[in-house]
């Protein structure tokens, strides 16, 4: 989850900061939650929402690209790919953004999203389609050969 939330926010500090207030959340709704299968699920649920609420409180804060990759990148091949995708991500408007870390980074399907993000499916295809144009003029004709569709 920390990753994802790092996915989300685009730096480490704001994500550990989205992740206390989501266990915070999920602490406070425990004893609520019957049933603990779908505990990750709920976990990802808040942390994209604590995501999304953060943003809407505080508008006028834009991200800023460092020159410092992320920490705890491996050296694997397509590395320097990936901290490229990650930056362009940050380019990405929060709620577009939340809905490619759901779709691309978990695998979940449109449906699982639209749950997920209390919203239709037809906004989830359309905010895909819309963050992957965003990061496509991002990433330039040099990055054509990963494949970022919808």
């Amino acid at each position: 989850m920390r990753f994802t939330a790092f996915l989300l926010c685009g730096n480490w500090h704001e994500a550990e900061d989205v992740m206390q207030s989501a266990f915070l959340k999920l602490y406070l709704a425990g004893p609520k939650l019957g049933d603990r299968s779908g505990l990750e699920p709920y976990l990802r649920q808040i942390v994209v929402r604590t995501f999304l609420a953060e943003r809407r409180k505080v508008r006028w804060r834009r991200e800023k690209l460092t020159d410092a990759p992320p920490e705890g990148l491996s050296s694997a091949a397509g590395a320097e790919d990936r901290l490229v995708v990650w930056q362009a991500l940050t380019a990405v408007p929060a709620r577009q953004r939340a809905v490619l870390v759901l779709r691309y980074w978990h695998d979940l399907s449109v449906e699982d999203t639209a749950a997920a993000l209390k919203c239709s499916t037809g906004t989830v295809k359309s905010q895909s389609s819309k963050g992957l144009e965003t990061l496509r003029r991002r990433l330039g004709p040099e990055f054509d050969h990963l494949r970022l569709e919808v």
